[in-house]
């Protein structure tokens, strides 16, 4: 006997209050933009510059004692993570310490470095040794920002364009609508709890983006299916058609996504907890978008219904005058 979440025909009607999510997103949007004008967001290293020190030891590695031994120091963000290589010697233990730019000053001073070093040694162990240290500046940091601006633009720019030459331009504007809407709500949610915002959490909007596209295609694409196959129905019907056939594969991926990321965000760590975090955010977010904002848009700028006829507006969903 199988598993049923959800039934194989349902028949939801996503658009009964459609006036109410929409309004709901609008208003997350607007809340989401305004606090992070007014709290802004906890930059991490990549962005706000800081120190990088590279650690060697043949003891094998504990982070958490890492981190209790420079908690002591006041040194502010300090990430530290281990790094894995094959060229590595079986007892060859090398660790990633990373520092956030001190006030005032660009990168932490060598007498910092030092008394790191003799914590460490202290209280971990004897024969640790920093084998390198590099330090990044606000301006390379100003740099990486402009990137990842420019990384998120051009993926939107990207599904603009996908989605255009698939579909139509309504379904376009649609998709990238959601996107939209989902980068700006993990934004928020990141300012209004102020984790900690680095190259990762980069990674998992471009990662949202991608989620998220993938669940409003799937979407699209019985719309389009149903378009062909039911010529006289009302749009919203055949909206709502196409939603109720794709609920349980919808919901089903997003479930088992959220499991995976459950037990990641549980078990694996700080170091990738903000990641997980924004990807959690993105999976829920995203689920509801591609039903309740993209579909919405859609539904709203109406699609082309005859292509007999040679107006481009016959068939839309929007009254002619």
């Amino acid at each position: 006997m199988r598993l049923k979440l959800i039934p194989n025909e349902t028949a939801i009607n996503f658009f009964g209050k459609s006036n109410v999510f929409f309004g709901v997103s609008i208003c997350a949007v607007f809340l989401s933009a305004i606090t992070y004008l007014f709290l802004g967001l906890n930059f991490g290293i990549d962005f706000k510059g800081g120190t990088s020190i590279r650690s060697e030891s043949r003891v094998e590695l504990d982070i958490a004692k890492y981190r209790q031994a420079l908690s002591g120091l006041n040194l502010g963000d300090v990430t530290i993570s281990e790094v894995f290589d094959p060229t590595f010697d079986d007892d060859q233990k090398v660790a990633l310490i990373r520092i956030e730019a001190q006030d005032g000053q660009e990168a932490v001073t060598s007498k910092i470095v030092e008394t790191m070093l003799a914590t460490l040694k202290a209280d971990v162990s004897k024969d640790i040794k920093f084998q390198a240290v590099e330090s990044v500046g606000p301006k390379v940091s100003g740099e990486l920002i402009k990137k990842a601006v420019m990384a998120i633009l051009l993926a939107i720019g990207a599904v603009l364009f996908y989605i255009w030459l698939r579909f139509e331009w309504q379904f376009a504007l649609g998709a990238v609508s959601a996107l939209i809407h989902d980068i700006i709500l993990t934004i928020g949610i990141f300012s209004i709890l102020q984790i900690k915002f680095d190259l990762a959490i980069i990674a998992a909007l471009l990662t949202i983006v991608g989620y998220s596209l993938n669940d409003t295609v799937v979407i699209f694409d019985r719309v389009r299916e149903n378009l062909r196959k039911f010529k006289k129905k009302p749009l919203i019907e055949l909206m709502n058609l196409s939603i109720n056939d794709t609920l349980s594969r919808t919901i089903m991926t997003s479930l088992t996504t959220l499991l995976a990321l459950i037990a990641l965000f549980t078990l694996g760590g700080d170091v990738i907890r903000g990641f997980v975090f924004a990807m959690i955010w993105g999976v829920v977010v995203g689920t509801y978008s591609s039903v309740f904002v993209a579909s919405n848009i859609l539904l709203l700028l109406g699609v082309k219904r005859d292509w007999s006829k040679p107006n481009a507006e016959a068939g839309t969903s929007v009254p002619q005058p």
